[in-house]
């Protein structure tokens, strides 16, 4: 059996390279591509989305990886936000037609799910398809819910993809409901207590 995957924080200076591995790791993500389904759209949009959430995981320690990168995650510790407005500037600019509004709707769905209480959120995490199934995905999950139950905090996220569904519920993700709008793909608000 394979050694479990050894996890850190990044660097501020290595947060393009986690950036990168999310990228790939969405490439093939229902809910992402429903929203840039051109592939030159997808690479020159989403990266920027990532990096409006990784400074602020940045700023905060909160940007796990596997040693070689083959997995990476960006959290939000409790009391700090992304940028909304930029974020919404970035979909208003970047997505086409009818699913713009869709989104922004989705988006909209999605902030409500989102507990009141503090908590750590997790916006993104993602494997590098040619590292999938080696235990990267896990290893970033219990290492960064290992500091939520320190501090005694729930953590949140959406799972855009139904295949993880699983993948969070062994790590004590329970569901709380279902965001859909129109053709959109499921998107999945999921909370864990700390432990």
């Amino acid at each position: 059996m394979a050694d479990t995957p050894k996890v850190r924080a990044a660097t501020t200076s290595e947060l393009e390279r986690a950036i990168a591995t999310i990228t790939c790791a969405f490439a093939a993500d229902p809910f992402t591509r429903w929203v840039w389904p051109d592939a030159a759209d997808f690479l020159g949009h989403f990266p920027l989305v990532l990096r409006e959430f990784g400074v602020h995981a940045a700023a905060n320690e909160s940007v796990y990886v596997t040693e070689d990168f083959g997995g990476a995650a960006l959290w939000i510790p409790p009391g700090v936000h992304p940028n909304e407005p930029a974020l919404v500037a970035i979909i208003e600019r970047s997505v086409r037609g009818a699913r713009k509004d869709e989104f922004l709707e989705v988006f909209g769905l999605m902030g409500s799910y989102h507990p009141e209480d503090p908590h750590w959120y997790l916006p993104m995490i993602g494997v590098d398809p040619s590292r999938q199934n080696q235990g990267n995905g896990g290893a970033i999950l219990q290492h960064a819910l290992a500091r939520c139950d320190r501090e005694g905090l729930p953590a949140y996220l959406e799972s855009s993809n139904p295949m993880n569904i699983t993948l969070y519920q062994r790590h004590g993700f329970e569901i709380m409901g279902e965001i859909r709008v129109a053709d959109s793909p499921l998107m999945t608000p999921m909370l864990r207590p700390p432990r």
